[in-house]
């Protein structure tokens, strides 16, 4: 196995990685501050986009966790950050399946965004059409909302879901993610969805430039082998998979694809940080 040495940046999940649902992973406090007390630079990013940098930075609190809105991303904010490179906001109309972490992202890049058809009232096509459908995770996810996402994509909005994951670890257990969301919508309009988050590199990217990294430097800590590992491999930066959330060791097992590490949890992250920090080279002046 590569020596657990010259990390200077590190892109962490969070669900799965740091917590479940409502409900912190031990040694959470430890991490962080051995992260500060090494001079590690790091950065949140999250494929979970129904939450705000503000709501976030909140929960964190309330587990004992200090960060800033500058230190999380979110699937939304990616999501937005990407749409506003390819397409005038001002001129751009965008229906959006999801909660307040995918549309305030929207509305911050000046995107117009179109509400819910008026089901069963009909409406002519270009009453509120949108040119762009964005899907992210949806607790007040409806049969009308859904509706409006098939009736746009059938009239030919572009279909964009801010991550594919299909299941969530909660504090309940593994429910349903976005790419279930995504699925039924699909299986309605024929439409595949173009993803933003990871395991597409659009979101490491954007997380390097953020920290003002480069990948050598950089590791990738997540809990999902299909979305935190391929992401992570699809950028060319080295990564760690932590077994406390979605993926076991038989499905590394049964992959193609690997970690550059596979530990416990944070507690044995934290204890590699800590018992090879000797080995972390000095920084260039």
């Amino acid at each position: 196995m590569e020596p657990f040495n010259n990390i200077r940046a590190m892109i962490i999940d969070m669900d799965g990685v740091l917590w479940h649902g409502s409900v912190p992973q031990p040694g959470l406090c430890a991490f962080f501050e051995t992260l500060r007390d090494l001079d590690i630079r790091f950065l949140l990013a999250t494929n979970n986009a129904s939450q705000t940098q503000d709501q976030y930075v909140t929960k964190l609190a309330g587990m004992g966790v200090t960060v800033s809105k500058d230190q999380i991303l979110t699937s939304g904010m990616a999501t937005a950050l990407h749409l506003a490179e390819l397409h005038d906001p001002a001129s751009t109309r965008v229906f959006v399946v999801g909660e307040d972490g995918a549309v305030g992202p929207l509305r911050e890049q000046g995107f117009t965004l179109t509400g819910l058809y008026e089901l069963p009232t009909p409406k002519t096509p270009d009453a509120q059409g949108a040119d762009i459908v964005v899907c992210g995770k949806d607790s007040t996810l409806t049969w009308a909302k859904l509706a409006t996402a098939t009736l746009n994509i059938r009239a030919g909005a572009k279909f964009v879901g801010t991550n594919g994951d299909t299941t969530l670890p909660t504090e309940y257990g593994v429910t349903h993610g976005n790419g279930a969301i995504l699925a039924a919508l699909t299986a309605a309009t024929g439409v595949s969805p173009t993803i933003i988050g990871k395991p597409e590199p659009i979101m490491y990217r954007q997380a390097m430039k953020l920290l003002g990294s480069d990948p050598a430097e950089t590791i990738a800590i997540g809990d999902r082998l299909e979305t935190d590992i391929l992401g992570a491999v699809r950028t060319g930066i080295r990564s760690l998979m932590v077994l406390s959330g979605i993926s076991s060791e038989a499905d590394l097992r049964a992959s193609d694809y690997r970690p550059t590490w596979l530990m416990q949890d944070i507690i044995a992250v934290t204890e590699a940080l800590r018992s090879q920090a000797i080995l972390q080279p000095e920084p260039h002046p």
